[in-house]
């Protein structure tokens, strides 16, 4: 018996809707797997540099201090008499030390990125973080892993802003699987690599597991992403402009009326940007890239200038103890955030900015006159911190992503990535001062 028409038509349709859902899940999960994975092996190198330093037997005592400082603190040991417990270092050398190679390829690539296609970006991406954890993990000397901290910068760097431009080829909601995968990167990749060293795994042999990671970069966008047709994965963007202007060129020299019109058209639609369009999107991009640069300059001299001076004596914990709760609080409160897209957006990303730079103001004051009266309230601010950082990034590239023209978006999503980067080393250079000050009390 023949079925009806509309029968067969409503079927169609739940299984496209199906299928829609389908794609729409590989999609947002294939995005989280990659902010993890991006931002996975830059979070190991600090917390295995030092462990791996101390089987080398150096000499050079400052070096594997400096190396383990952001993600290990041991203040422990300090011999500094001050009243702030201070370690020899500041925590803002190894800041710099990592922040620097990622700000550097986030100025510089965006203006030629488009000529490599994604796949081979992808695949760089991978080689630099495998390189990364093989480099530290058989290195016998201090170089060797300062080396492999540099490859997992790159490697972060290049892969967050390619990811970034990538997200335009999808619908936007991936954005909230990238914001809450770079987020998870933080908290992950600290606690599997204390877990795996505590249990009784060598450093080496836990580096060697984490090669698992790039792996699971390579997986999420070749298998798991549902690649659209329109984007450039092996052929550059400019040879397929290339071949089409060449038609659009005989096109118009068959056709002289056509032509004439075309030389009247005040703006161009198609084909890549200019360099003076490219400049033109940078300074639309300003109001979100110095609200997000505020968020994090505030942020992160918080992160590296104030929190290790924000000891408390009496309190149950230790010194080191209680600088690990901060930042364990503070990631967690970043993971919270970046995954919020979904139930909540915020577009005054300048009342972010005002209220990280209230929070820094607040704690350079705590410092200053130690008026708070234990850690606790200190869990509190850090944890609101980590909040405000994380939901300044997501929302950044949220909007930019929706406000921005379609021809433009790709290139102003690389480009904006800039902006935490320009902040966190500001905030590096500016936490040297203020740790030389308190610690000289």
């Amino acid at each position: 018996m023949e079925q009806p028409a509309s029968v067969n038509a409503d079927h169609v349709q739940r299984s496209e809707s199906t299928a829609g859902r389908s794609t729409q899940w590989r999609n947002w999960t294939g995005f989280w797997l990659l902010g993890l994975c991006n931002n996975f092996a830059y979070v190991v190198m600090l917390s295995a540099a030092h462990d791996i330093l101390k089987k080398q037997e150096t000499a050079n005592t400052t070096a594997s201090t400096s190396a383990t400082l952001a993600m290990d603190f041991q203040v422990g040991n300090s011999s500094n008499s001050s009243r702030y417990d201070c370690n020899p270092v500041s925590t803002a050398a190894v800041l710099l030390a990592d922040i620097l190679p990622t700000l550097v390829i986030k100025l510089s690539a965006p203006f030629v990125i488009h000529k490599l296609p994604y796949g081979f970006r992808v695949l760089f991406c991978a080689i630099m973080a495998a390189t990364s954890f093989l480099l530290v993990s058989f290195s016998s000397a201090v170089w060797m892993s300062i080396l492999g901290v540099i490859f997992a910068s790159i490697s972060a760097g290049l892969g967050e802003l390619s990811f970034l431009s990538l997200t335009v080829y999808f619908s936007r909601d991936v954005l909230g699987g990238w914001g809450s995968g770079t987020g998870g990167a933080g908290v992950a990749g600290a606690l599997l690599y204390s877990g795996l060293t505590q249990i009784g795994l060598s450093p080496q042999m836990t580096l060697l597991i984490m090669l698992v990671v790039p792996f699971a970069m390579l997986f999420s966008y070749f298998f798991l992403l549902v690649l659209p047709p329109s984007l450039p994965q092996w052929k550059s963007r400019d040879t397929e402009y290339a071949a089409v202007g060449s038609e659009d060129r005989q096109r118009l020299m068959d056709d002289p009326e056509e032509e004439e019109q075309e030389k009247s058209t005040p703006e161009r639609t198609t084909g890549p940007l200019t360099l003076t369009e490219k400049l033109h999107v940078i300074k639309g991009l300003l109001r979100f890239v110095l609200p997000l640069g505020l968020v994090y300059f505030a942020e992160y001299f918080i992160n590296q200038g104030l929190m290790e001076l924000l000891y408390f004596p009496k309190f149950s914990l230790s010194h080191a103890e209680q600088y690990r709760w901060y930042q364990t609080l503070y990631q967690v409160g970043v993971l919270v955030s970046r995954s919020s897209l979904c139930c909540f957006k915020c577009r005054k990303l300048w009342t972010l900015s005002l209220l990280q730079v209230v929070n820094a103001v607040l704690l350079l004051l705590a410092v200053s006159y130690q008026f708070l009266p234990n850690a606790w309230l200190v869990f509190l601010i850090v944890l609101y911190e980590g909040l405000l950082g994380g939901a300044a990034y997501v929302n950044t590239f949220y909007f930019i992503s929706k406000e921005t023209e379609d021809r433009q978006r790709e290139f102003a999503m690389a480009a904006a990535s800039v902006g935490d980067s320009l902040g966190i080393a500001l905030a590096g250079l500016a936490a040297f001062p203020v740790h030389r000050h308190f610690c000289s009390l």
